[in-house]
């Protein structure tokens, strides 16, 4: 089992940047892809990064390439999302999840590839 918490959102004016940090407990997690996911009111639970269990490869929604940075420390057990040029209809909960130990160094970007979720935290940007 592996327990992941999220931190870091908060309340940010348009422009500005947020780290998000994702600690994970319990089983290994080294051999786990990553994701960070979002969801605002109304919608769908979107991905919006991935990272492979290596950290070698990843992977970002359109609406963030560029602005956004996921990243893993496995010495530390905690993945991140680094948020530059913070939008307004960046506005969500923010969540982490991680996959099954994999033999494939893949990103993966549907809920239903990832097994362990955190909670969630909230980033609201304001304009």
């Amino acid at each position: 089992q592996v327990q992941l918490v999220e931190s870091g959102g908060g309340l940010v004016q348009a422009g500005v940047s947020l780290r998000l940090s994702c600690a994970a407990s319990g089983r290994t997690f080294s051999r786990s892809a990553m994701g960070w996911f979002r969801q605002a009111p109304g919608k769908e639970r979107e991905c919006v990064a991935g990272i492979s269990w290596s950290g070698g490869k990843t992977s970002y929604a359109d609406s963030v390439k560029g602005r956004f940075t996921i990243s893993r420390d496995d010495a530390e057990k905690t993945a991140y999302l680094q948020m530059n040029s913070l939008k307004p209809e960046d506005t969500a909960v923010y969540y982490c999840a991680a996959t099954l130990p994999k033999m494939l160094d893949n990103t993966y970007s549907t809920m239903a590839q990832y097994n362990y979720w955190g909670q969630g935290t909230q980033v609201t940007v304001s304009s």
